[in-house]
């Protein structure tokens, strides 16, 4: 299993603004749906509960130490299922992803900023979208240290405001 961290991060460290992306980023948007498509998501019930609906063709694997605040639509193809501990899901991903599984063997950690810090000891990759200006928010990724991992790849953008794609990997 590959374990990766996807992210928008602004240069203050914003990830979200009441439970919501602080900013209109339809490319970031797009980058995110072509890397998770058909992959397990582990994420928290804030993150979960922020969406507007599961995402089509993807394992939702919600990590919460409480029940969902509204109802959970799954289907075989969107499938939801919920975890008391990140631990327990990624137990659950390396048993259903590829090679033993029907899953394919990048799962994503996509939030928020407890599974962000949580994760970071074991992931292989961090997708990290970095919005070059300071953002309003009020959650806020993990301060971390990146120096353990290598900058594989960098696409930078400058509409409609300069931002960045960034690939780190961790040094085999």
């Amino acid at each position: 299993m590959i374990l990766s961290q996807i992210v928008a991060v602004s240069k203050n460290g914003v990830i979200g603004k009441n439970n919501t992306l602080p900013w209109h980023l339809p490319e970031d948007l797009k980058f995110f749906r072509e890397k998770t498509k058909g992959k397990i998501l582990i994420m928290g019930r804030k993150t979960f509960e922020s969406l507007p609906h599961p995402l089509k063709g993807r394992y939702h694997m919600v990590v919460s130490r409480s029940a969902p605040q509204r109802p959970v639509t799954t289907t075989a193809e969107t499938p939801v299922e919920f975890f008391t501990s990140f631990e327990a899901a990624v137990a659950k991903a390396k048993k259903i992803s590829v090679p033993s599984g029907t899953w394919p063997e990048e799962v994503f950690v996509a939030g928020g900023t407890e599974l962000f810090r949580m994760s970071f000891p074991i992931i292989d990759r961090i997708y990290l979208t970095k919005i070059h200006h300071d953002v309003d928010g009020d959650i806020y990724y993990p301060d971390l240290d990146f120096s353990q991992l290598n900058l594989a790849d960098q696409s930078d953008r400058q509409e409609p405001f300069p931002y960045s794609f960034l690939l780190y990997t961790r040094p085999s």
